[in-house]
């Protein structure tokens, strides 16, 4: 919790992974058991607009700074000059090889910065985020070159997770 807080201090984006900890029940079977845990679980930024992909903890509470100041509606045409992000919502996971990319799947935002509207479906997020947990790849949807932006940054910034992760997530991000 305090890695959150350090991060959204800064004006620039999160250089790390949220990577895996411990269960939180410990087993017992009590308090907490069935509430989903969001610890191996990081949102990276991908603005095709910029050319750039990041991770920004602050879009867990849809605090990221893409959507600070913004008023999200459900209606794309009430955002006509919306710029188009995305929030991948990546999985970390440990094998026996070591970590690996357990599931990506992204969700669509478009935002318009000088009336300070934007365009997301709540529902549609959390959806992405829990096929992420589980371990799927949900990136079909995404324009070839956010795909490959968001590929692109996830071979850069781990490739020891990258060689780790499933063939059907390299499949999906292709480099070419």
């Amino acid at each position: 919790m305090k890695d959150f807080f350090e991060n959204n201090k800064k004006d620039k984006p999160s250089k790390s992974f949220t990577i895996i900890k411990d269960d939180a029940t410990d087993g017992h079977g009590g308090y907490g058991v069935g509430a989903v845990s969001l610890e191996n679980m990081s949102p990276v930024i991908v603005d095709p607009n910029e050319n750039k992909a990041y991770v920004d903890m602050g879009a867990m509470h849809a605090r990221s700074a893409v959507e600070k100041r913004v008023k999200f509606l459900t209606d794309k045409n009430e955002v006509p000059n919306g710029k188009l992000y995305w929030i991948a919502w990546v999985t970390v996971e440990r094998s026996d090889k070591g970590p690996y990319y357990h599931g990506v799947a992204a969700s669509e935002m478009l935002i318009d910065h000088e009336i300070r509207r934007g365009y997301k479906l709540l529902p549609e997020h959390v959806n992405h985020m829990d096929k992420s947990l589980k371990g799927r790849v949900v990136v079909e949807h995404m324009d070839d070159h956010s795909r490959k932006l968001l590929g692109q940054f996830l071979r850069e910034f781990n490739p020891e997770m990258w060689n780790n992760s499933s063939e059907e997530l390299k499949k999906s991000f292709p480099e070419e």
